[in-house]
């Protein structure tokens, strides 16, 4: 009865953290329980035979978790705004509604090898358009989506960044 309760209690530490952060990685979860690695994929997989969770393996070698209330469009764009340097990006042309590459690279000071890298991804996952002119112009696909989900998982996005640095004072 004990290793029953044990799975229970396991099971319901995932869908705490799967619902706190939506689209959490597995690594992300590996660090965040301390299970091994076994006991995290057993238990992951008996949520989602329950029904429990939804997993989205499209990624090339990333698999994220959501609960399964949260829509399929919020979560293919959760997937990437959680990677806070696409979040970036997607703010500042929400914000501008239009810029170009050179007003990207500006703006987040990163290389310009990294935004365009950044850009195709959010290009082929359909959540940034291009219009082609005398200069390419990037703008949101779905503008009304995109601000939802920045808005609706905003605390998410700042607890992270939270944790992040309590985990390094920590450390010191």
């Amino acid at each position: 009865m004990e290793e029953l309760s044990e799975t229970v209690s396991a099971q319901d530490l995932l869908l705490k953290l799967i619902e706190r952060e939506p689209g959490i990685r597995y690594r992300e979860l590996l660090r965040s329980t301390g299970f091994a690695n076994g006991v995290l994929t057993y238990h992951l997989s008996a949520l989602e035979r329950a029904s429990v969770i939804r997993v989205d393996r499209q990624q090339a070698r990333i698999t994220r978790y959501y609960p399964v209330n949260v829509p399929e469009s919020e979560s293919q764009v959760l997937g990437y705004i959680r990677h806070e340097p696409i979040r970036e990006i997607v703010s500042f042309v929400l914000s501008q509604d239009m810029c170009t590459f050179a007003e990207i690279v500006e703006h987040t000071g990163k290389a310009p090898s990294t935004i365009s890298a950044h850009l195709k991804r959010l290009k082929d996952a359909g959540i940034l358009s291009v219009r082609y002119g005398e200069y390419q112009l990037y703008s949101l696909a779905n503008k009304e989506l995109i601000a939802d989900v920045l808005s609706k998982y905003r605390q998410t996005f700042a607890d992270k960044v939270v944790d992040n640095y309590v985990e390094m004072l920590d450390e010191l």
